[in-house]
């Protein structure tokens, strides 16, 4: 029998090979528009909840990518959620991803896919914003300081004309380093505040990322005025019941993981039946490969939920792979 060889990438292989965020936006635009024409195949996550405690969960995604490479790429990423890592020093999201031949089932790679995780997570934020946010936004406001927050920022502040960033999260101590962050790469104001009211008056672009254990109003239906983009996204729900009532236009990345699982921000409206298929507008797939419209006029509120695909791993993780081999990246591994 054939030795068979994989390649390991641990979080400083993948630093090494300085992927930017355009080459990140791009592959997940790529992606989401192969989803829209039907050219992925994944299951809705899977949720796995030790008994820890609730210090948190693990999700479990598996996806399958038909334009990626020569013959496809299918993938398994294993992710966990803990909140509470900060105090040991550690990210709430820990992340590794299997990529697999779909033809033979062989191993291709295994790498720490958190940062795959935060990016990919802001990537398709930023994509969303894209075909879905007004192209003069001005003001964006952030909650959220953890994870995902600094790809989220940092993305859209590369793609809007932005004249002010407000960030606000539950810790002082947290906002105010994640704004330091934030001006070591960014010329646009970043204003740290203390309360998310603050944070969305008069927004463009409203982004919740936060970290709640319990479901809370945090951003509130009557933030939202004409001609808003707003992201809700949190792991539970921040925000109020009513606010799909305001949308002229509700997308999702995928439907059918929206509806599955415990989490998300919009768990309570798909469960109560304020979201539903016939009142979605569209899975933002249709929008990117042109079967749907996105934004049609300056002063329509749009809601974006994303509760993250397997396919963008998959994807992302094709991108890293395909940069280390040309860089002879990473350690070989033998298999079998």
């Amino acid at each position: 029998m054939a030795e068979i060889w994989m390649r390991f990438l641990n979080g400083a292989d993948i630093d090494g090979l300085e992927i930017t965020n355009a080459e990140v936006i791009a592959a997940v635009e790529s992606v989401v528009d192969a989803h829209g024409r039907g050219l992925t195949v994944f299951e809705p996550r899977t949720h796995l909840v030790p008994d820890n405690g609730g210090a948190g969960h693990f999700n479990i995604l598996r996806g399958h990518v038909s334009t990626l490479g020569e013959r496809g790429l299918s993938g398994v990423k294993v992710v966990g959620d803990f909140v509470p890592n900060y105090r040991h020093g550690l990210p709430s999201e820990l992340a590794m991803l299997t990529l697999l031949d779909p033809h033979t089932g062989v191993p291709k790679a295994i790498m720490d896919a958190t940062l795959i995780t935060e990016v990919r997570t802001g990537a398709m934020t930023a994509v969303g914003a894209k075909y879905l946010a007004r192209p003069d936004s001005k003001i964006l406001g952030h909650v959220g300081a953890r994870g995902t927050a600094f790809a989220n920022v940092t993305m859209l502040d590369g793609l809007f004309p932005l004249e002010e960033i407000r960030v606000t999260s539950r810790r002082p101590e947290s906002r105010e380093a994640f704004a330091a962050r934030l001006r070591e790469v960014t010329s646009t104001p970043v204003r740290v505040v203390a309360t998310t009211d603050e944070v969305y008056d008069g927004a463009d672009i409203l982004v919740e990322a936060s970290r709640l254990e319990k479901p809370a109003p945090l951003l509130r239906t009557a933030a939202v005025r004409p001609g808003a983009f707003v992201v809700p996204y949190g792991t539970v729900s921040a925000v109020e019941l009513d606010l799909l009532d305001v949308m002229d236009k509700v997308v999702v990345d995928d439907w059918r993981e929206s509806r599955s699982g415990r989490f998300g921000a919009l768990r309570a409206h798909v469960d109560t039946g304020r979201l539903t298929e016939e009142t979605l507008h569209a899975q933002l797939g249709e929008i990117v490969s042109g079967r749907k419209p996105g934004r049609e006029s300056a002063a329509e509120r749009i809601l974006f939920w994303h509760r993250g695909l397997s396919i963008l791993d998959v994807a992302l993780g094709h991108l890293i792979l395909t940069r280390a081999e040309a860089a002879g990246a990473g350690t070989m591994l033998r298999y079998r």
